[in-house]
């Protein structure tokens, strides 16, 4: 943010609070007993270039009281209003960082990682300056299948995102993890009796549509899934206690637990899913 902008936020009435150990400011609606600030204009980059519209239904001129002098290093575990004013933002976006409570915990870090890597930021559970910057002037995700149905929901291996679009609009996007790619042969009891299972570990690309669900916990022939939403045979959309930064599944696409959760309610039957390109490991 550059030395004008700040000028502009700062004579318009921000006050300093403190946040992460770091005085910060934060227009009307971050934090308690904060002033009202002059309204940033938040034009909605698309990751393709030109105009693709906004995420989260937001209008282009939508504003954003972003904080004042924003902590260049906010790093997990953090807690305080810079932390709150994430969490709003993202919740803005689209993205689903949990309550906005002003802790910086594991669920708050999953939608950091996938905010950053719509933004083309390698993800990393540090909020750095290019991260605030980026939620000054996001970018929408990666459009998958440009003629797609309006609500659809995008899988996109190579990013490792998931994108629920509903009525045009990108409403919710998420940090996944797919299938490992690596083949797997695994014994576990099933229908009464110990089985040996074996497979490739892939999360296949193509086109389905979302068929049956469980809800809570539902125990498969390779573990247990979260409020799972199959569209592809046996592979799901499903909530998993571990979503690492890598594809690590047998082939259904992990979500965080708070997401899984939500999901249900967003995601119908019959809804078009996309999976689309692969995973490379740097």
């Amino acid at each position: 943010m550059g030395a004008p902008r700040l000028a502009a936020l700062a004579t318009a009435g921000a006050v300093v609070l403190a946040g992460a150990g770091v005085g910060t400011g934060f227009a009307a609606g971050a934090g308690a007993g904060a002033a009202q600030a002059a309204p940033l204009a938040t034009a909605v980059r698309p990751a393709t270039g030109g105009t693709l519209g906004v995420a989260a239904g937001q209008s282009a001129a939508a504003a954003w009281s972003a904080p004042l002098g924003a902590p260049k290093r906010l790093k997990l575990g953090a807690k305080g209003g810079a932390v709150e004013a994430l969490q709003r933002r993202l919740t803005e976006l689209g993205y689903r960082p949990g309550k906005a409570d002003g802790r910086y915990g594991g669920t708050t870090l999953m939608a950091v990682w996938a905010f950053q890597k719509v933004n083309g930021i390698r993800p990393t559970s540090t909020v750095a300056t290019a991260t605030w910057r980026a939620l000054e002037n996001p970018r929408t995700p990666k459009v998958l299948v440009r003629n797609g149905k309006a609500t659809r929901a995008e899988v996109n291996l190579s990013t490792q995102i998931m994108v629920l679009y509903v009525a045009g609009r990108p409403k919710l996007i998420s940090h996944i993890s797919s299938g490992s790619g690596v083949p797997y042969c695994e014994t576990s009891v099933w229908q009464g009796k110990q089985q040996r299972f074996c497979g490739s570990a892939r999360t296949p690309t193509g086109d389905y549509r979302t068929t049956w669900r469980r809800s809570g916990w539902h125990k498969s022939y390779l573990g247990q899934l979260y409020n799972p939403i199959f569209f592809n045979g046996g592979i799901a959309f499903h909530g998993a206690l571990s979503v690492p930064l890598y594809p690590a599944s047998h082939g259904c696409v992990r979500l965080p637990m708070n997401v899984a959760e939500a999901l249900p309610g967003m995601l119908g039957t019959g809804v078009p899913v996309h999976v689309r390109g692969s995973f490379k490991r740097t």
